[in-house]
């Protein structure tokens, strides 16, 4: 139930919980085009534990000059030197080339406590040319480091032992696509021995975030149906059957809330997420000061209907504390939620891009497929973590956007930092 976090919080502990902005430039850096100057970039290496050294970080290259100004940047202190302030560190300073035959310009040693002394500056030496010029050679260039700057970074971990609520939305996919719920080959069958695939994700999920929401309630929804007694079609109604209350109590009262309305809903269409997605943002946008944070499941078995307008939805939530989570059931094409997720390509509508990814798209097949040995349990756990595997790293960067700390730990006992394997 708890490997989502527990596999968060041993990455986290084992990682040095600060980054270094750095500002560098160039001055005197030798010329090496023929017809120009100089294309420079810096490539930065840490040394291993073998006395090798491994790339941990490349700058842009700078077209035509000797006396280079590289955009300010960022790297993790873990990355540049395991955390070790004396560990070696080698720079490296290359004249790009086209072809991707870059040569040397030059290099200097330094480490992590030498450059947080800010205003230093390091001379570039190119060893042939120090063994070709002799006495004579002096340098091919200086380093100068302008700007050096050492901030924490704050886990996911630390927010939710510092009291972030989590706070989980459902949203159920009940279009005619699904087929008839009394069709065993329907994705919404009630099967007596063994649950659909909605309800394995609703049980997935859910299981692990009520352990971190302190009233385990949570509000669902579905979309796509037409409603009793007038028939209308909702793409927001509350499974429950309330109008004024979409709350359910815990997992049992989300599955007991997703079969009362299988029982009394026609399943419709269309499949639109945009309602459903400003549903959930209209709390979120009431909420940003860092003390909560929003998730929305949506299960769906289609194609989605209204792209363009759950596109503009997607990048207004960006802004706000949020993250969409769709899980698709069935063999349907997804290729459409491909394109929300939004790893390769940032969502964007009207030519404004969302500010952060927020989307994780599973197919649920792909992570539920019987495997030997096999259990109900160990699929579920499967499935959850991948679910959730974005959740950590799109919650900081909201966070870490706007500049909000986590507060200090809670005591134990709280419905947070107990019983689940958190550092206290």
């Amino acid at each position: 139930m708890f490997l989502f976090l527990k596999a968060v919080s041993a990455e986290e502990l084992s990682s040095c919980k600060e980054e270094v902005h750095m500002t560098l430039r160039g001055e005197g850096l030798d010329k090496k085009d023929f017809f120009g100057k100089s294309d420079p970039f810096l490539v930065f290496y840490k040394a291993n534990e073998d006395g090798l050294y491994t790339i941990t970080y490349k700058t842009e290259f700078i077209k035509n000059t000797l006396s280079p100004k590289w955009r300010p940047f960022t790297v993790p202190v873990r990355t540049l030197c395991n955390g070790d302030l004396d560990r070696s560190i080698k720079v490296e300073c290359y004249d790009w080339n086209s072809n991707g035959s870059h040569e040397i310009i030059g290099s200097f040693l330094t480490n992590l406590r030498e450059l947080s002394q800010r205003g230093c500056s390091f001379e570039l030496i190119n060893e042939q040319r120090k063994l070709k010029k002799g006495k004579k050679y002096k340098n091919s260039g200086t380093i100068f480091l302008d700007d050096y700057k050492s901030v924490p970074v704050y886990s996911f971990i630390d927010y939710i032992t510092g009291g972030c609520q989590l706070h989980a939305t459902m949203a159920v996919d009940f279009t005619a696509s699904n087929g008839n719920p009394m069709d065993p080959k329907s994705l919404h069958f009630n099967n007596p021995s063994y649950p659909n695939q909605y309800e394995t994700a609703i049980r997935s999920v859910g299981e692990i975030i009520q352990d971190y929401d302190s009233d385990k309630l949570f509000p669902a929804l579905g979309f796509g149906a037409r409603l009793p007694p007038d028939g209308r079609v909702s793409h927001e109604f509350f499974l429950n059957g309330h109008t004024d209350n979409p709350y359910c109590e815990g997992v049992e009262g989300i599955l007991s809330a997703y079969k009362h309305s299988l029982n009394t809903v026609q399943l419709y269409g269309p499949t639109n997420f945009a309602p459903i997605i400003n549903h959930v943002a209209r709390f979120a946008m009431e909420r940003r000061g860092g003390t909560d944070y929003f998730i929305l499941l949506i299960i769906t078995d289609g194609i989605i209907t209204d792209m363009p307008q759950t596109k503009a939805a997607i990048v207004n939530a960006a802004r706000l504390p949020m993250s969409i989570i769709i899980i698709g059931v069935g063999n349907a094409d997804f290729a459409d939620m491909d394109i929300l997720d939004g790893d390769d390509v940032r969502v964007s509508h009207n030519g404004v891009e969302a500010e952060r990814d927020i989307v994780q798209f599973v197919p649920f097949l792909e992570f539920t497929a019987k495997r030997p040995g096999d259990t109900l349990i160990s699929t579920q756990a499967r499935l959850a973590k991948e679910v959730l595997a974005e959740i950590p790293e799109q919650f900081t960067s909201y966070m870490k956007a706007r500049g909000i700390k986590p507060r200090p730990p809670l005591e134990r006992g709280s419905s947070l930092a107990s019983g689940v394997g958190l550092p206290s």
